[in-house]
């Protein structure tokens, strides 16, 4: 463990969010359901100093995520800048805010693939217009041939939650499932922590009494919400139409807005996330910096 920094732990959820919700823009990579189910994954571990929490990730490589905490400081003098670091998942508002006070120290490099997709509920409820045409022709064709029950994700009905995902992880190509290792291990570690972890939410769609989709979502701002993980068994169509439409109808209420988090450069992710017209992106960059001479 590098000095000073220690494994994310549950006890010291509520100590980092206080410090999360001093941040003037939040994104959902910095949400705790989101560290805590990547903690493994990416290797992370936390400091906490005075004001802020520095996140390292050790896998594959050694690498700082932004500061958590008030971001309005003397960073020309900061310790951890000054040493000459790189920092990844800098949101756009930091990003600035170091441009001024680093000037020629710093490098910039924006990380599209790190850009979080920004939805607005009411349109996603309402579908409305040409923009929206598929997917509201999807999702009336699910409500019409299904006779189907939705209802909130509770503690209660975690197990089943956690064999539906096995069993849709098992459905995947070998061939195609690298990248899902690590996603199917940070879902199964969410969901086996759902009760140690206030603040989460979700909803599940069951057809015969089964479970053939479910969410996970947790609030990031008092604005937004941010969906984690969605899934659906393949062979109900317009199941992923339904269940993110079922679960604004029913945990939306308040939010103007839903972050569905990043592509990581995936193609068809991409053309996915933007097939369901966002209004907006939470930006970020990878930052480099020079070392204090």
């Amino acid at each position: 463990m590098l000095k000073g920094f220690e494994p994310i732990t549950l006890a010291r959820r509520e100590d980092y969010l206080h410090r999360l919700a001093q941040c003037p823009q939040k994104t959902a990579d910095y949400s705790f359901g989101n560290l805590w189910g990547w903690a493994d994954e990416y290797g992370l571990c936390w400091r906490f100093g005075d004001r802020h929490v520095w996140i390292m990730q050790t896998r594959p490589r050694e690498v700082y995520w932004a500061p958590v905490g008030p971001w309005e400081e003397d960073w020309a003098t900061c310790p951890t800048l000054g040493k000459g670091v790189t920092v990844t998942r800098v949101p756009e508002r930091l990003c600035q805010i170091w441009k001024r006070a680093l000037k020629d120290r710093m490098r910039l490099q924006k990380a599209r693939e790190h850009w979080e997709y920004v939805y607005s509920v009411p349109e996603l409820l309402e579908l409305r217009g040409n923009r929206f045409h598929k997917k509201k022709n999807l999702l009336k064709q699910f409500l019409r041939t299904y006779d189907y029950e939705y209802k909130p994700l509770t503690t209660e009905c975690m197990e089943e939650t956690l064999d539906m995902q096995r069993q849709w992880f098992s459905w995947r190509d070998p061939a195609e499932a690298g990248p899902l290792v690590a996603e199917n291990a940070a879902i199964v570690r969410v969901l086996q922590s759902w009760d140690r972890i206030p603040g989460l939410s979700g909803g599940a769609i069951r057809i015969g009494g089964e479970m053939v989709a479910y969410t996970v979502a947790e609030e990031l701002t008092p604005d937004m919400l941010v969906v984690h993980f969605e899934k659906g068994r393949p062979g109900y169509k317009g199941i992923y139409q339904a269940i993110n439409q079922l679960f604004l109808a029913d945990a939306g209420a308040g939010y103007d807005l839903v972050d569905r988090e990043q592509d990581l450069g995936d193609e068809g992710l991409r053309q996915a996330k933007l097939s369901y017209n966002p209004v907006g992106f939470l930006k970020k960059c990878t930052v480099t910096v020079a070392a204090r001479e």
